[in-house]
Order: C-alpha cells, then structure tokens, then sequence
C-alpha cells in the first residue's frame, strides 16, 4: 500500500504519457517511441537553457549582458553557420544509422552538460564550445527527427497531425522540466546540467530502442539551396523519383563538353512550396529571435506599467508558450492538403499583430505579440515539415531538412542581432518586427498561393 502510494506520483504520468503517445496505432507503428523520444530531448533541452540564462543574461547589469549574449551568439553561432551544412551530408551517410545518429546526438549532449558544469559559474570562455556543441547536436537529432517521422506514420494518419503530436510532446516536457530545471538552480547553478545529463543518458537508450523501421536501406543523396546546372531528368516511370546516379555514365564528357552525370536534386527543384514555405518560416523565426531580445531588454529596463521586470518577461513568455502549444494543438486537429494556406494565413496574423503592438503598445499588447508570434511559428513550422515530408523524395529529405534547418537557425541569429542594435524604444522596435513580417510577406505569399492553385489542379497523396 505504501509503496504504491510512492510509486503513483511516477507511474500515473508515466502511463499518461504513454497512452496519449500510443493512441490511433502510433505504438504498433512506431511513431509513439518518437514521441517519447522527443519529449525526453525538450526536456534536456529546457534543462541547458535554464542553465546558460541564469549565467548569460540574468546575472550581470543590463550593459553586460547585452555584451554577452553578442558574445554567445558570435562564438556559437558564427561557427555552427560552418558545421550546420555538414550536418545533412553525414546523415546522408548514415542510411541504416538513424537510431544510432540520435542516440549519438543524445550522448554527446550528456557530456557537454557535464563539461559545461564546470564552467557555467563564471561564465567563462570554456562554456562557449561547449554550448556550439550542444547546439550543433540539437540540431543533428531535430533534422534525423524530421526525416524518420513519414517512415512511422500509422495507416491513415496525416503528416501534419504527426508532426504536431511529436512537437505537442516535446513542449508539454518543457513545461514540466522547466520549473525542475528552475528548482535544481536554486540548489546551485550547475544541477540543472547534472539534470540534463541525467535526461539524455536515458534518451541515448530510448533511441536505441526504437523501431527498426527508422534504420531505411534506401540510399540517399544531398539537397541544396541553389541550382546546379539544368533540372534532373525524373526515373521512368516504374521507378519515380529522380534518375538514380548509379544508372548514368559519370566522368565522361561528349562533344558539347558537358558531363553526362546528372546534377544534383536541390530544394529549388523538388518543390517551391518548399522553397517558399522556407522563406516565411525565416521570417516567423527572425521575428522570434527579435522578440526574444528586443522585448527581454526592453522590459528588463522598462517594465510595463504597474508590473516588475521578472512579471513583465513573465507575460511574454507565458504568452508565446501557451500560444507555441495552442498552435501545435491545432495542427494536430487540422487535417489540411493545402499546407501553402495555413502558412500564408500564419505570415499575415503575425503582421497584424505586430503592426497593432507597433500602434499600441501595452501589457495586453506585449501578451498578444507574443501568443501570437508562438501560434504561428508553430503552426506555420509544422506545414513546412508537412510540405517537406510530402514533396521531397526520400533519397534528399534528410539533406533537405539539415539545410532548412540552418537557415531557420540563422534567421532567428539575425532576428536577435537587429534587436541588440536598436535602441530600447517600443515603437520603433515593434515597428521593425512588423517590417520583418512585411518582408516575409512579399517573399513568399505569392508563390505560396500559386503552388496551393497547382495542389489544387493536381492533387497529391498526403
């Protein structure tokens, strides 16, 4: 009976979780372990951040701080826009390693928190690398995340809700870590590390024990950015898909000059609802990084109204992370083929919301802002994984996923970097986010709409 008692506390939300990640065949499909998975990562990842925040920001006078997040996102990022793009080609290498690359990811992400417990005290130089390495193998494991999802899909199940439940997991774990990680810094600021490492070295055996299904045997190759030479010729038509390398003559030039070896699949080519999709997630993220530093100064200096510094950054991100889950919920609700739609409808609330914030400023404003730029962030987030998984083929969709992936990451860098350089006024830093959303707008919504028109004329399995 007692032990029963003891043991509740841990079972009851074990067999929740359970449950809400095995529902409609997820578990016979494997796609529940995924999501198991993917909660124990936000979960570390949550842990790692409480850490660096207490150190990087919130213990040193405004000034300083503003100086060493620079710091942070020049040593850290400068060097991951260098790592970020060799991400995807290793994958490419792994075809039958995906749990391995996870666990690895998992792992590596165990030692780093250690390591950096030495050194989050002071704050020192040491904790940079460390840090660039936590990042790099976030992003290794959210890019293996993103391409295994469409292999455990259940029958019947659309990519839009999978990713939303995967997403959903992984925020509701951030939620309930967060205070742990909170409470752990109390007893000192190196124990939610200690906690994180804790985290990952069980995600290091969760991702070995998911389904064999995530290890494909089909080869792959690389996706870019940018065109190389003309399209690729598709397969004939019992094999779809792009023409495999390995049926073409490579090395041998005719009389034009030309190599007979077919250029290689790019972003530009498998898809501009991908291409376009990209281009208003970018904006989605520079506007979150924006936000996160424009409005953690501004409020740290200048409170709203009747509000304390720690209540003021409180509300926003309350806001933004009920409105990250709302928007997560409703995707997984959503059953839509037209994900261009939802991704244009989520580029003009955001700049309706920040051309309303730029005329009028307020608590009530600050709280809008913020729900709003974490709804549709996450929702637009989600159609882009959708349009990938759907539109581009197997063989380049890991590649696909890392690029994207570093562009997401740099746009959220630039975002926070014009918000470092702005003056801590509210009108001018909210008119600026609403600029960014603008120029999301007129990027992408234009060839978003005609790639819905073509889903439309030309319906494809979803």
């Amino acid at each position: 009976m007692i032990g029963h008692a003891l043991y509740m506390p841990i079972t009851g939300p074990a067999k929740g979780v359970r449950k809400f990640s095995n529902a409609h065949g997820a578990g016979e499909s494997g796609l529940g372990r995924l999501i198991e998975l993917h909660a124990v990562n936000g979960a570390g990842d949550v842990m790692i951040t409480v850490a660096l925040a207490s150190t990087v920001f919130f213990s040193v006078p405004t000034d300083e701080a503003r100086g060493r997040v620079a710091l942070y996102l020049a040593i850290t990022m400068a060097p991951f826009t260098l790592l970020a793009p060799v991400i995807g080609p290793l994958l490419d290498r792994l075809p039958h390693g995906r749990r391995a690359a996870m666990a690895i990811a998992m792992l590596a992400r165990a030692v780093l928190a250690i390591a950096m417990s030495g050194a989050v005290a002071t704050g020192g130089i040491e904790l940079y690398p460390a840090a660039l390495g936590c990042l790099v193998a976030s992003k290794a494991y959210g890019v293996v995340r993103s391409a295994v999802v469409p292999r455990l899909l259940p029958p019947q199940f659309p990519l839009v809700k999978a990713n939303s439940r995967v997403t959903l997991a992984g925020l509701l774990a951030t939620g309930v870590a967060a205070p742990i990680g909170a409470g752990l810094h109390q007893v000192g600021v190196q124990w939610p590390l200690y906690g994180a490492c804790v985290i990952f070295l069980g995600g290091t055996w969760l991702a070995f024990s998911m389904s064999p299904k995530v290890d494909s045997a089909k080869g792959e190759r690389t996706a870019h950015l940018v065109e190389y030479g003309h399209r690729p010729e598709p397969r004939r038509a019992h094999t779809g898909g792009f023409r495999d390398a390995k049926s073409t003559r490579t090395g041998r030039f005719g009389s034009s000059g030309r190599t007979d070896r077919p250029p290689r699949p790019t972003l530009r080519t498998v898809g501009p609802s991908v291409l376009h999709g990209l281009q208003a997630n970018s904006a989605h993220r520079a506007l979150s990084g924006f936000l996160t530093f424009f409005l953690a100064f501004l409020l740290r200096d200048h409170p709203l109204p009747g509000l304390g510094a720690a209540i003021s950054l409180g509300i926003v991100g309350v806001s933004a992370g009920a409105g990250n889950a709302i928007g997560t919920a409703v995707g997984a609700w959503l059953r839509s083929r037209a994900p261009e739609l939802i991704v244009i409808a989520m580029l003009l609330l955001a700049l309706t919301a920040s051309v309303l914030a730029a005329l009028f400023f307020s608590a009530v404003m600050v709280a809008l802002v913020g729900a709003v730029a974490g709804f549709s962030q996450a929702l637009s987030k989600l159609s882009l994984d959708a349009t990938i998984q759907r539109d581009v083929p197997e063989e380049v969709r890991t590649s696909a996923f890392a690029r994207s992936e570093t562009v997401l990451q740099m746009s959220w860098v630039v975002g926070g970097g014009i918000a470092m350089a702005l003056p801590l006024n509210a009108s001018l830093g909210m008119s600026v986010a609403a600029a960014v959303m603008a120029a999301g707008a007129v990027a992408a919504v234009r060839g978003l709409l005609r790639a819905a028109r073509r889903g439309a004329a030309h319906p494809r399995a979803a």
